[in-house]
């Protein structure tokens, strides 16, 4: 099972690495998702969003103060945007999910950072995320990284168990307490993925019924990987 999660994850992990090279200023996120679905479905792969609780696209292309599920339009990238892809495949029966967030163009020093702090975060969640310790020890790790640099962590979304269902027990917060919630054990696969935003957590969904983001307008940047958990630690099979 987890052999077949490592080729559902390697397929979005290229998905995203082809959309990487088309990112710049004029192009959209309708352009985007045709490329995604069109590479997915060449891996004899299923886009693993596309018709899921009703959702229209192949991807989710969250655009600056959007922090997920922004719906691919026609509306054209501009120099300065942050753009946050997150994408699943369903190969042989199984999901793979992965998110980066991507600069458009020359962007501002402080989303550069938000960027990489965001990142940063999402790896040291990883690297909580051994046998033995809790789902809160998960969390804990990235609010208390996340928060030294005075972000807010989304609270109303999480990471997820993965398999046979995008998204499986156990819920994943990107925050919590050491010791609290369900033991990590080996064979687990997960989707760790942090969402943060420069300023307040709050978050709405737009009129779309999709789109969340940010109360306030600022920024966010989401990252995500598909693990496993094996005897040392995590593996990240969307690495």
């Amino acid at each position: 099972e987890i052999d077949i999660i490592k080729e559902s994850s390697r397929i979005v992990r290229d998905t995203l690495n082809e959309l990487q090279k088309l990112i710049h200023p004029g192009i959209t996120t309708l352009e985007l998702d045709q490329v995604a679905e069109e590479y997915i479905r060449s891996q004899n792969a299923v886009p693993g969003f596309k018709g899921m609780y009703g959702y229209p696209s192949t991807i989710c292309a969250s655009i600056n103060d959007a922090v997920v599920h922004g719906i691919p339009n026609n509306k054209s990238l501009r120099e300065g945007d942050i753009l946050s892809l997150d994408v699943g495949s369903l190969f042989k029966g199984y999901y793979g999910d992965h998110a980066r967030t991507f600069p458009v163009g020359d962007i501002a020093d402080e989303y550069k950072q938000l960027l990489e702090v965001t990142e940063n975060s999402l790896y040291l969640g990883i690297k909580a995320a051994k046998p033995g310790n809790t789902i809160g020890d998960i969390g804990y790790a990235i609010q208390n990284y996340i928060e030294s640099y005075g972000y807010g962590i989304i609270r109303d979304l999480v990471g997820h168990g993965i398999g046979e269902e995008l998204h499986e027990d156990p819920q994943i917060p990107n925050f919590g307490s050491k010791g609290e919630g369900s033991v990590i054990e080996i064979g687990m696969c997960f989707a760790i993925e942090p969402m943060v935003v420069i300023n307040s957590y709050e978050v709405y969904t737009k009129d779309d019924d999709w789109t969340i983001c940010t109360k306030d307008g600022s920024f966010s940047a989401h990252f995500e990987h598909t693990i496993t958990i094996e005897d040392e630690g995590a593996k990240i099979l969307t690495k």
